[in-house]
């Protein structure tokens, strides 16, 4: 008994090419590249507009059910849609793949054959084909060699044949469209990679401390070699310069980068707008405060008192502490202060204002020496580690090339030669009046030859 199988029909066989065909067209469409990158545009402006890896509580205080940002904006959308990390959503990614793979398609099946075709050489080989040129004219040349001369002076590439030439330049202006697509499918890749394998953490550190990158905010699934785990930081000191009228200037820490060991690798005062970077992981000045106070009681050891921030309903930032003016914790008095520059109130336990101090100061009170000995700030940084920078800033550096190379004209001019005259017609894809121009300059040229 023999089992045959069933011969594939040329049909059968054509259809799944037929469908991969249909996919590639639907795919490469110009519209679904334009629908595809404004929705990209629409969700990164949303990811700008809408603070980005906050805490939950952050999105419950601002993004209230009642009432809904525009009607519907509550922090519950944010979360559910993950409006709180739109860059590292699935559904951002994805739209990024459809689109670079639209842009891959649009590349193939379109601007590789374009420049294909703008390579080959097209001769005409008849006069009616000149017709359908928008510039064309007759001319009595017997000899085209002289045609073939000033359009190589213009910079034309030539192809003879026979009593035929074809010219062209500006081929660049075809290879621009496709370093542009080449530049945004860079850009598509390092924005998916950095999103895979980046990482953004804070910390607030006191000067003076060391630390690690522990608070991790964002992380990649890919991000775990990233994050530095042999080496650390310590913030040698923090400071604020401020201006005469008392708002701050400018925030600097002293940073070192050290190895597990404490042996300092690099060193670099940071502030805003001038981070600091080592090993792909950047470290931005970004937020300050007060992390505590240096105190003694009559002779008693200096001992520091760490300083937390107070709620002011929004009327600027205050930080507090209470400091013992006895061992067994019976009595003391409450400090508060608003900024580095030195002036700190003490309150009683009562609630009144004791007295106004600066560091190095003695107080009396409770039956006691108090001394203020110093405040200790704290460093705000933002730390952040994007592997796909190079290929975005890459990309960026070639899309603007690919610009400026379609900017380039592509001429093309055919010359013909019979029996009674000589045919010349040309034509452009941009600046058709400078081709007009130099077409007629080339014509006017070869007008003393006629007859």
């Amino acid at each position: 008994m023999t089992i045959s199988d069933s011969p594939q029909t040329p049909d059968n066989i054509s259809l799944p090419k037929q469908g991969f065909r249909q996919l590639i067209k639907i795919v490469a469409d110009l519209r679904l590249a334009i629908v595809l990158l404004l929705a990209i545009a629409l969700f990164s402006i949303s990811g700008t507009v809408i603070e980005q890896g906050e805490s939950i509580p952050f999105y419950q205080e601002n993004y209230p059910k009642d009432p809904a940002l525009f009607g519907f904006l509550t922090w519950k959308v944010i979360l559910i849609l993950g409006l709180n990390h739109v860059y590292t959503t699935w559904w951002f990614l994805s739209l990024l793949v459809l689109f670079g793979t639209s842009l891959t398609a649009c590349t193939f099946n379109r601007q590789f054959p374009a420049l294909k075709a703008a390579r080959n050489w097209n001769f005409y080989q008849k006069p009616r084909q000149f017709q359908k040129l928008a510039l064309s004219t007759e001319l009595d040349i017997k000899d085209i060699n002289s045609v073939n001369d000033i359009l190589e002076q213009k910079g034309y590439k030539t192809f003879q044949e026979n009593k035929a030439i074809y010219a062209r330049k500006g081929i660049i202006g075809k290879i621009g469209p496709i370093v542009v697509h080449a530049a945004m499918l860079i850009i598509l890749l390092g924005a998916i990679w950095g999103a895979l394998t980046g990482f953004l953490a804070q910390a607030m550190v006191p000067s003076g401390t060391d630390f690690k990158v522990t608070n991790i905010i964002e992380a990649g699934p890919l991000s775990q070699p990233q994050i530095p785990k042999d080496w650390g930081i310590r913030v040698n000191r923090f400071w604020i310069d401020y201006t005469p009228d008392g708002t701050i200037d400018q925030f600097y820490s002293d940073l070192s980068v050290i190895n597990n060991n404490g042996e300092e690798l690099k060193h670099k005062t940071i502030y805003v707008n001038e981070p600091l970077r080592y090993h792909g992981v950047t470290f931005y000045q970004t937020n300050w405060g007060i992390a505590g106070v240096q105190a003694q009681v009559n002779n008693s050891p200096i001992f520091q008192l760490p300083m937390a921030p107070l709620n002011t309903n929004g009327n600027g930032r205050i930080w507090g502490t209470w400091i013992p003016t006895k061992t067994d914790l019976s009595e003391g008095v409450s400090l508060l202060a608003k900024d580095l520059q030195g002036t700190m109130m003490v309150y009683d336990q009562k609630g009144d204002l004791y007295s106004a101090v600066r560091p190095g100061m003695i107080l009396d009170v409770n039956g006691v020496r108090l001394k203020i000995h110093q405040l200790i700030g704290s460093t705000g940084l933002q730390i952040k580690a994007d592997p796909g920078i190079p290929f975005v800033y890459t990309g960026f550096g070639l899309l603007m090339i690919g610009v400026i190379m379609s900017y380039v004209s592509h001429s093309q001019i055919w010359v013909l030669q019979n029996e009674e005259h000589c045919y010349i017609g040309g034509k452009t894809n941009r600046s058709q009046v400078t081709f007009e121009r130099e077409l007629l300059g080339i014509i006017e040229s070869l007008e003393p030859e006629k007859g």
